[in-house]
């Protein structure tokens, strides 16, 4: 008898059901069985549940003699089932890898509930991933199992099928089949969680909910849409059926007047002309079903007000009314920002005209989280400690500083856009940036534009970008080399970085090679500040922390991690924490779900060298923090399972793998025993590293931003000499102690 009876009913989804199937085979957990319904399909969707059947014993061909609808296809799965649960799963739907794990490690400990809820996201058709909006409903926390009454929020969840697993002898004791019809999930899931004597719940994803451009039975112009008020007919029967559950009618009937609601907003769901009959009998359950004691919120007063009297001519008007009001608002908020926007451009011209001001300097850094960080955050504080008479302002968005005021530092803080900003553009005689500034900036003579790049280069740049089409380029060539003719200094790392941005780049600027400012705090950080970050990040004392950082993949169209984390995690033990920081190009967090004290999600932290302080490994594939990182002179992990498509796709400027900073794995196994076995800080990790070393951190001995600010600000020619590798002690990570 398998733990888990899976079940696919299947019509008209030949696309995806490929992806759907594979998804709930190539599970960690094996121990289940597949049974895909074929509902009479006109498509190929037959065919493929049979070339699955045929090469996996695990699968179950069920093929209906006539489509009967997704309630019925469901039963005649749960009809063939022998699984201890059984799990639904829709067809153009996949299982996240390793749900079925976490599934089977929750059921066992919380004592096999008869209901077990988890995690959705929704994946659009964009490629844009989002998790459902409620899932705190879902901790873990407080006693488990539980009955709904202990938990009733759980009734605010998405009410389908699923998202959840059930105890097969529960279902059938109780007798719950799927009715035939539209939004036949609703008169499953209410009776099942009502009648559940436990309940448990998994904070994680375990469902990508596809959300599909067109052909979603939900999102198809239909008069089955009426068949929502026959499946709530059927949840308020099985209540008065269950004298025992009357407490639940005021719940159920808000739910249900929410859902008349949506369905009859929805401008994808109801004929035009239905529109009138559907709120006609939307009233008639509103006084069928209400329930004394049944309070509305505030914020649906008007939704009730709606279904109670079947307004329907007043609700299309108001909807008209309100339309009007947003488009004439959009029309008055073009022209208020056109307006704006000329008066900037004017005020920005007035302020070129006047002088310059030799004490003032702009700073900014792209893809930089917090405020002050990268090459220009290290630059702005030697300002302050070398060139104290110069003022300095920081441009950062508005969330990450909420007003224009100096902070505690004396730094002013900017907002991109307005007229403080434009101010500083003209007027500061010293720009710096990672990046550039608004391409609508006039670089006026005599100011110094300082260009501190993004750490040295691995994977192609600039022009080189123009025979990569899979790349992501940095624009048009002209407006990119017109940024280029702006920079009056670039800062290099290392000989590799300064050949490649002059060649890459072509300006007329001078290469400053004194080291990458940004690196300076490795030098000069302490084991009090180690410390320190890593009880602010919650970290255990004892753990060996890896930080994991991966880089932007142009070729993906989506940027989800190819490592399991969680699983990397239970395969080296407790003593291992994993900080994990996406690209700011993510777009979100590496981990749908947290594990305190273990997995932390660090994609939001203000600094990736705080982070870097904190490790005591970096694991990376092709991100330049790897040659920032070497001068901690801490072990680095290579990532590498997909060199090939990167390099097609990006190019690099060396092959990784042939002189990496540490070991390479070409697997998430390879790199589990990398860790498991003590390679990553062995002695052929330690050779690698220094050889690497050698090569791109000549010049990073924490002096970097003071050789720049004495040469660029105060003129000088005698700069502090640079610091040998082997005279120079980087802070070191935590005391391993009894780690392992």
């Amino acid at each position: 008898m398998p733990r888990f009876s899976v079940i696919v009913p299947a019509y008209k989804v030949q696309a995806y059901l490929h992806e759907c199937l594979e998804s709930v085979l190539s599970q960690s957990y094996p121990d289940l069985e597949l049974i895909a319904v074929d509902d009479c399909s006109p498509d190929a969707c037959g065919a493929i549940i049979d070339e699955f059947a045929a090469r996996d014993q695990r699968v179950r061909a069920v093929h209906l003699a006539e489509n009967q609808g997704l309630g019925p296809a469901r039963n005649a799965g749960v009809a063939e089932a022998t699984g201890d649960y059984l799990i639904f799963l829709d067809s153009d739907d996949t299982l996240t890898p390793d749900s079925l794990h976490a599934i089977a490690d929750r059921l066992k400990e919380t004592g096999e509930p008869d209901v077990l809820v988890y995690d959705y996201a929704r994946t659009f058709w964009t490629g844009e991933t989002i998790r459902n909006q409620v899932a705190a409903l879902l901790t873990e926390e407080g006693p488990a199992p539980f009955r709904l009454a202990d938990r009733p929020g759980l009734l605010r969840l998405l009410m389908v099928a699923w998202n959840k697993a059930y105890r097969r002898e529960f279902v059938e004791a109780e007798g719950f089949t799927f009715p035939p019809g539209y939004y036949e999930d609703t008169p499953w899931t209410y009776p099942v969680l009502m009648a559940a004597e436990s309940i448990a719940t998994l904070d994680r994803v375990c469902v990508h909910y596809r959300q599909r451009r067109r052909g979603a039975i939900l999102g198809t112009v239909s008069p089955r849409h009426f068949d929502i008020f026959e499946q709530y007919d059927r949840v308020f029967a099985y209540v008065d059926q269950n004298p025992e559950l009357a407490r639940w009618r005021p719940v159920l009937f808000r739910r249900m007047v929410d859902h008349l609601v949506v369905v009859f907003a929805r401008r994808d769901r109801l004929p035009r002309r239905s529109r009138a009959a559907f709120l006609r009998k939307a009233r008639t359950h509103y006084r069928r079903y209400r329930s004394p004691g049944a309070t509305v919120p505030p914020r649906s007063r008007a939704h009730h007000t709606l279904i109670r009297l079947g307004l329907h001519r007043t609700y299309r008007a108001l909807q008209l009314a309100f339309a009007l009001a947003r488009r004439t608002a959009k029309v008055g908020g073009r022209l208020l920002k056109g307006l704006r926007s000329a008066a900037l451009r004017l005020h920005y011209r007035i302020q070129r005209s006047l002088p310059l001001r030799a004490d003032r300097a702009v700073f900014a850094a792209h893809g930089v989280r917090g405020r002050q960080g990268c090459g220009p955050g290290a630059l702005e504080q030697a300002f302050r400690t070398h060139a104290p008479h110069i003022r300095t302002a920081w441009v950062a968005e508005t969330e990450q500083h909420p007003s224009d005021a100096p902070d505690p530092s004396g730094t002013r803080r900017l907002r991109p856009g307005t007229a403080a900003y434009w101010t500083a553009l003209a007027r500061s005689k010293y720009l710096v940036h990672n990046a550039g500034f608004d391409r609508r900036l006039v670089k006026r003579a005599g100011q110094v534009f300082v260009q501190t790049r993004q750490g040295t280069p691995l994977k192609h740049m600039g022009l080189d970008l123009r025979e990569r089409p899979a790349a992501t380029a940095e624009g048009d060539v002209d407006e990119f080399l017109d940024n280029v003719d702006k920079w009056d200094y670039v800062l290099s790392a290392n000989r590799h970085s300064t050949l490649t941005w002059e060649r890459v780049h072509p300006g007329s600027y001078k290469t400053l090679e004194y080291g990458s400012p940004r690196n300076d705090v490795f030098q000069q950080a302490t084991s009090a500040d180690v410390a320190r970050i890593r009880e602010q990040l919650g970290i255990p004392e004892d753990a060996v922390v890896i930080l994991y950082a991966p880089t932007h993949r142009d070729y993906r169209r989506t940027q989800r991690t190819t490592l399991d984390l969680p699983r990397v995690l239970r395969r080296l033990g407790p003593g291992y924490v994993v900080l994990a920081r996406a690209h700011p190009r993510h777009g979100g967090p590496l981990v749908d779900v947290p594990l305190p004290g273990r997995l932390i999600d660090v994609t939001d932290h203000p600094g990736v060298e705080s982070l870097c302080l904190a490790s005591d490994a970096l694991v990376t594939d092709y991100s330049s923090l790897m040659f920032d990182y070497a001068n901690l002179d801490r072990p680095i992990v290579i990532h590498s399972d997909d060199a090939e498509a990167y390099e097609a796709a990006r190019g690099t400027y060396f092959d990784l793998r042939s002189f990496p900073p540490g070991a390479v794995a070409r697997s998430e196994d390879e790199l589990i025993d990398i860790f498991a076995t003590g390679h990553w800080r062995g002695s052929r990790s330690h050779q690698l590293r220094s050889a690497f070393r050698e090569r791109f951190c000549p010049h990073d001995d924490g002096r970097a931003a003071e050789r720049v600010v004495r040469h660029v600000v105060l003129g000088e020619s005698d700069l502090p000499p640079v610091t040998p590798l082997d005279k120079r002690h980087p802070v070191p990570s935590a005391p391993l102690g009894g780690r392992s």
